[in-house]
């Protein structure tokens, strides 16, 4: 990076630390801590909740995911509006009713302390594993720059990330996630105008388009369903999108406290419910453009010389590796094809334009080079991991950051790598919070006799400071193992899947099944829960065929049925 690039990213860091610190003041117990003292506007809180969604998680891997999968991933966002509807009419009313710090103390009122106690330790579990993913994205940003040690990069940036959480709270968490979605959307807006603008002279937006349409990565809507029916595999399609998106989103924004937790900040019931369902509005179309962002650098790298490996560091140290000339070979052949490329792509948009026959067969030739090059890419790969088998072969999540180090002009690339970090910040920030929260509430105050001398409220000021240095620090030894699981935003959706289903049973019982009682809900929970591990450890040798979107019906289903169940034979 130059010293234009510099001065924007650590100007715009300091100015986010600054506003945040400015804006935590309030009073120092859980309430003011955890809650803001329920002050919250709606619009406050919906870009709150849209921040701790949106990680550096969201804008690293997202375009990534579109460059090599298509945008069929959006699909697994379309149950998202009914979920919002469904939390307004049940969930939102009864938080807001018992004035509870986190949803597991409902719990305990509709069921009993040890159903509480489970299911706010799934939370810790869920949310503690996938904020160390978090962690460990904009440490990929620095390891890249700099070819620094991966290890010691995440011990820097979740040391930075302890600082700025311990000191705020949740009013500074809400307020800078404000000024980081405008800085974000801003950034990204500019990301995909410099995708567009450098491509050729006579390929224009809808040009691009068409490429990446007759390359196969506009599949935004796909059906599940081949010649032998409905693929249970499939990761994305439809069907999965709407009902397993549909139970995740529902137990992510109403049993996940960094969810609740946001909305529980709110000044009354209306506040809380403006936001969850402008969030429903807002998330699809937003991740629709993110994912295009990441169709359309397909096409650019389909018209300017693309890098078989994006992971530039890695790339450079393994060349040292005795494959050297392998890997030479291969990158020889692949920019051989990527030349192909490029001729292909032009002529089929000059066919296109002059309404030739040709084009059904140049986007054949088309297809046919992409695969030759994925399979050039693959070989790479393999080459370097035997190279280094430590080594990070999954370069989804470097595909849109090598386009921004490569070809933005000085300055913006500062901007993006900033947004980028903010991005990571506001997330974290947000579940740190979350998790000292709960830790605080479901298990510190709730099972620890205090003195009566005590400042009880100072106290328990403090005491939350310290659970979300502990929290932190457990993050980053998660983060370190985070470059064993593949793209980033499939690993932290397929985390919360193993959690959320059962989670989401239990709440449901809760509100829907009022004669099934805390013990025979809570066995049911356990079952359930080993249940769906099981599952995912079958699906993952291949033993099995099955979405991981679809853990989240089964966990919440089994849960409501085993309930029934063991409720009868209880009584």
């Amino acid at each position: 990076m130059t010293a234009a690039d510099w001065i924007v990213l650590i100007a715009t860091l300091l100015l986010i630390v600054v506003y945040g610190l400015y804006k935590s003041r309030t009073s120092r117990d859980l309430e003011g801590y955890f809650l803001s003292n329920r002050t919250m506007p709606w619009w406050l809180i919906l870009l709150s909740i849209m921040g701790t969604q949106a990680s550096a998680i969201t804008f690293l891997s997202a375009p990534g995911q579109a460059f090599t999968d298509g945008m069929r991933f959006v699909q697994y966002y379309f149950g998202l509006p009914l979920a919002m509807v469904i939390l307004c009419i049940t969930f939102v009313p009864a938080f807001s009713k018992l004035k509870v710090f986190t949803p597991y103390e409902f719990l305990e009122q509709r069921f009993d302390v040890k159903t509480r106690t489970f299911t706010a330790a799934l939370f810790l579990l869920s949310r503690g594993f996938s904020t160390g993913i978090s962690v460990y994205a904009p440490s990929i940003i620095i390891s890249s720059l700099f070819g620094w040690n991966i290890f010691y990069t995440n011990i820097l940036m979740g040391g930075i990330l302890i600082i700025y959480t311990v000191s705020g709270g949740a009013k500074a968490v809400a307020y800078t996630q404000q000024l980081q979605l405008i800085i974000i959307i801003t950034s990204m807006c500019i990301a995909g105008y410099y995708v567009v603008h450098l491509l050729p002279d006579n390929i224009g937006f809808s040009d691009a388009l068409k490429v990446s349409g007759a390359s196969g990565k506009l599949n935004v809507i796909t059906t599940g369903f081949d010649k032998n029916g409905f693929v249970w595999k499939d990761k994305y399609n439809i069907v999965g999108g709407v009902i397993g998106g549909f139970f995740l989103a529902l137990s992510y924004f109403g049993t996940d406290h960094s969810q609740v937790g946001r909305y529980l900040t709110a000044k009354d019931n209306i506040q809380s419910k403006l936001s969850l369902l402008m969030n429903g509005l807002v998330k699809v179309p937003m991740q629709f453009l993110i994912l295009l962002l990441g169709a359309l650098l397909f096409v650019f790298y389909q018209f300017q010389s693309s890098p078989v490996f994006f992971n530039k560091a890695v790339e450079t140290k393994t060349y040292a590796a005795p494959y050297n000339d392998s890997l030479k070979n291969i990158s020889d052949a692949f920019n051989t094809i990527n030349t192909k490329q490029k001729a292909l792509a032009a002529d089929y948009v000059t066919a296109l334009k002059s309404g030739s026959t040709l084009s059904a067969g140049i986007k054949t030739q088309l297809q046919r080079l992409n695969t030759q090059a994925n399979h050039l890419r693959d070989q790479y790969k393999t080459l370097l991991k035997k190279a280094d088998p430590s080594v990070d072969t999954n370069d989804t999540n470097y595909i849109f950051l090598r386009f921004v180090i490569d070809n933005l002009p000085k300055g913006l690339v500062g901007l993006l790598i900033a947004m980028i970090f903010l991005a990571s910040w506001g997330s974290i920030a947000a579940a740190l919070n979350s998790l000292a929260g709960c830790s605080v509430v479901d298990f510190y105050v709730r099972f620890k006799k205090h003195k009566t001398h005590l400042d009880v409220d100072e106290h328990h000021y403090k005491v939350s400071k310290w659970f979300t240095f502990a929290w932190g620090v457990f993050c980053i030894i998660i983060a370190e193992f985070a470059n064993r699981m593949g793209s980033l935003i499939e690993a932290v959706n397929i985390l919360g899947s193993l959690f959320y289903g059962v989670i989401l049973g239990i709440f449901l019982a809760a509100f829907y099944f009022k004669k099934i009682n805390g013990t025979a809900v809570f066995i049911s929970a356990v079952i359930s829960e080993v249940f769906v591990v099981i599952l995912f450890i079958l699906d993952n040798n291949n033993i099995i065929g099955l979405g991981f979107l679809w853990l989240n019906v089964i966990g919440a289903a089994a849960v409501v049925l085993l309930g029934m169940l063991f409720q009868k034979i209880l009584k």
